[in-house]
């Protein structure tokens, strides 16, 4: 009879699980809606700024004295590598990938004898923190955030801004997940400053360039690349942020998901 008793009480708990789970899908699938649409839009917007900057870079060029978000410290030795990840876990592999794929950027650049600082954005990001104890350059918090805006992208960027100035890093690193469909979320990082030409299209011509159309710019080109240039740095930390949400809950709803069906 007790291993009876034991076993309704197995049966009841499993029953138990499946509901928390399957309401925690429900739960991602319904957020995850809102975090695609406000992923999809926002590329656009960051594609056009990029095309705006490399029209006005591809003119005016790398000139003495230009912006080092643009030109770069003159220097490559260190490297920070900002970590996007979620506040909270139970999302599957979706924080796991983002940090293996630092931890990979990490390992390259060791190897080629550069040095590495991290820059945690997200609590989950900390786990770094026990592969590269003394390497941490910044704990960004993230926990207070209820609903992502801009303004929680340009907080940090006007950080990074301000440490790359102090000269506490030459070259940032941005990793996240880009938002491919509610099954793939692919780990992505890239360059944000300064920010590489090379990765712009159309960035790459001379000035006095003859442009593919006639386009004034008040009050000079140079003005307002300098105007453009930490604008895109905080853009790029936006766009990653909601692809980062809508993998988040693409995860998440997966996750729950197989958690049900393993339940049972």
């Amino acid at each position: 009879m007790a291993s009876l008793k034991a076993l309704k009480i197995r049966i009841g708990s499993v029953k138990s699980t499946q509901k928390i789970t399957k309401a925690m899908k429900m739960v991602a699938a319904a957020k995850l809606r809102r975090a695609q649409d406000a992923a999809v839009a926002g590329r656009p917007y960051a594609e056009r700024l990029e095309a705006v900057m490399a029209s006005i870079a591809g003119r005016v060029g790398i000139a003495p004295g230009a912006s080092p978000l643009l030109a770069g410290t003159g220097k490559d030795q260190v490297h920070l590598i900002v970590i996007a990840t979620s506040e909270r876990g139970l999302a599957g592999a979706f924080n796991t990938n983002i940090v293996r794929a630092a931890r990979r950027k990490a390992e390259e650049l060791i190897a080629a004898g550069k040095t590495v600082k991290f820059y945690i954005a997200g609590k989950k990001g900390r786990v770094i923190r026990r592969f590269y104890p003394n390497a941490i350059l910044a704990d960004h918090e993230m926990g207070h955030i209820k609903k992502l805006a801009f303004s929680d992208a340009q907080e940090i960027s006007e950080d990074l801004i301000k440490r790359f100035g102090e000269g506490q890093f030459d070259v940032a690193h941005l990793f996240y997940a880009k938002f491919v469909s509610a099954l793939v979320q692919v780990p992505t990082g890239i360059q944000i400053i300064p920010i590489p030409l090379s990765a712009i299209p159309g960035a790459e011509a001379k000035p006095g360039a003859p442009a593919e159309a006639v386009v004034e710019y008040e009050p000079d080109e140079e003005a307002i690349l300098a105007d453009l240039l930490p604008r895109n740095v905080a853009i790029q930390i936006f766009r990653a942020l909601l692809e980062n949400a809508a993998s988040e809950q693409g995860s998440r709803m997966n996750a729950m998901d197989n958690a049900t069906r393993n339940a049972g």
